[in-house]
């Protein structure tokens, strides 16, 4: 039998003390893993231990990495760095718990490689490439080739034992999927083990407003990984705990679902505070403050 993963340890432990008499009073819910959506780190030109410190610092569980063009490790460079940068990582007892990939079909460049080395890692679940609605195409046009390619990409997915997400994106009509009726269209008859929805709620209630909550009940068979960055309307990104989210009830929905997956953190605002300069103290700052809100939302709800 292989080396359990820490995620399966952890889990495997919350199962058995749930099932001692009286577990349920003895603590709220521990919050699903927090993953910090490591682009940001981009901003301070942080290597591999670096980043791994100021995740650690910062109190988050790891982290969603970028592995695409331009991203923190080149898909050319996954077999090499990806394992690199989850040793960093588990030096300091977290771990690689998303990715962040341009893959969008089984000929999307090094995906093979991306995705063995992923499944070599304990990742599970990564996030797809965007797909541009533009050239004069429609959504409705665009549909049905991205689920021709996402069929065969299920296929690999369900060879290697991984799971790929596509990301609900704003402003509808720019990026397919982003209007929730489409990416329904778009998860019909897939299996969600192969292919599910990275929830954004930031971006649904930009392009849905109130009507998220509908969009989302009828996707939530899919839902396997939710996005968390703070939003005020119409369309403006903000500090964790300055826009919608604490008057959502999404949190109750997620718990009602059953949902254990990473939470992935996006900060999407001016985090240094405007005028000043972007350093390691002030991201550290600011990504305790995103997990801090985070971690209050979740036990409230």
């Amino acid at each position: 039998m292989g080396e359990m993963s820490r995620r399966e340890l952890l889990a495997a432990a919350a199962a058995a003390a749930a099932l001692r008499p009286g577990a349920a009073q003895d603590a709220p819910p521990k919050t699903p893993p927090l993953a910090v959506f490591s682009k940001i780190y981009q901003e301070l030109k942080l290597d591999f231990d670096g980043a791994a410190e100021v995740t650690a610092e910062a109190g988050f569980d790891g982290i969603d990495c970028p592995v695409r063009h331009r991203g923190e490790i080149a898909p050319e460079r996954a077999a090499d760095d990806m394992p690199r940068y989850a040793e960093a990582l588990r030096r300091r007892k977290l771990e690689m718990l998303l990715l962040a990939t341009d893959i969008t079909g089984i000929s999307s460049p090094h995906a093979g490689a991306i995705l063995r080395t992923a499944r070599k890692l304990g990742v599970r679940y990564y996030r797809l490439g965007t797909r541009l609605i533009r050239g004069g195409k429609t959504a409705a046009a665009m549909i049905p080739e991205a689920r021709a390619e996402l069929k065969d990409l299920a296929a690999l997915n369900k060879e290697i034992g991984v799971c790929a997400v596509f990301q609900n994106h704003s402003p509808g009509g720019r990026y397919l999927g982003g209007d929730l009726a489409e990416m329904a269209a778009i998860m019909e008859g897939f299996d969600p083990d192969q292919v599910g929805v990275a929830f954004d709620l930031g971006h649904a209630i930009v392009v849905h407003g109130d009507g998220w909550q509908e969009h989302f009940e009828r996707l939530k068979s899919h839902v396997k990984v939710a996005y968390v960055k703070d939003v005020r309307r119409p369309n403006q990104f903000v500090a964790f705990g300055e826009g919608e989210f604490e008057k959502t009830d999404w949190f109750k929905r997620l718990k009602r679902m059953g949902y254990s997956a990473p939470f992935s953190v996006h900060v999407e605002y001016d985090w240094a505070g405007k005028g000043n300069p972007k350093t390691r103290e002030a991201l550290v700052a600011a990504l305790k403050r995103c997990a801090a809100a985070l971690r209050r939302w979740y036990a409230e709800a």
